[in-house]
C-alpha cells in the first residue's frame, strides 16, 4: 500500500435522507468524475465553516461531484436523524455519508478535520488538506482538474 492509501480507494459509504442526499450507498470517489470529499464531525466548528466554504463553490462545478463524509458512529446518544438535522441546519446540498469505521479517513490520510480531498476523474487524489482549506484555493484545484 502506498502512503496516500490510495490502493484503498475506491469506498462505499452509507448516505443519509438529508438535503440533496438520499438514504443508500455511494462510492467514493465518485466513478468517472472529479470528485470533492469532505470529512467532518458534527461536534468540529470548524467543520461548519467548510460546509459554508463549500456551498460557495458548489453551485459552480456541475460536472464535479461533491460528498461529504463523517466518521462519527451512530448511536442512541447521536442518531442518523441528528447527522442529517446537523446536515441541514448547515445548508448541505449534495451526497452526505457515513464512515463509522474510519475506513475513509484512513485512505485519504487525514490528520483531523475538516479534511477535504479532490480527486480525478481515475479517483488519484490531487489534493489533500487538513483543516480549514479556503475557497481561492479550493476553486484553483477544481479549476485545474475541470
Amino acid at each position: 500500500m502506498n502512503s496516500q492509501g490510495n490502493e484503498r480507494l475506491p469506498i462505499r459509504v452509507e448516505t443519509l435522507d438529508a438535503r440533496g442526499s438520499t438514504a443508500g450507498e455511494a462510492v467514493v470517489p465518485t466513478p468517472d468524475t472529479v470528485t470533492v470529499v469532505d470529512l467532518f464531525a458534527t461536534w468540529c466548528a470548524p467543520c461548519d465553516d467548510q460546509l459554508e466554504i463549500l456551498n460557495a463553490v458548489q453551485p459552480d462545478y456541475d460536472e464535479v461531484s461533491f460528498i461529504s463524509v463523517t466518521n462519527e458512529r451512530p448511536s442512541e446518544t447521536l442518531t442518523r436523524a441528528d447527522i442529517a438535522e446537523w446536515w441541514n441546519r448547515n445548508d448541505g446540498a449534495w451526497t452526505v455519508g457515513l464512515d463509522p469505521g474510519s475506513e475513509l479517513l484512513a485512505a485519504l490520510g487525514a490528520g483531523g478535520l475538516p479534511y477535504v480531498t479532490i480527486t480525478d476523474e481515475d479517483g488519484t487524489i490531487e489534493f489533500g488538506h487538513s483543516g480549514l482549506a479556503g475557497e481561492k484555493t479550493l476553486r484553483d484545484q477544481l479549476d485545474s482538474l475541470v
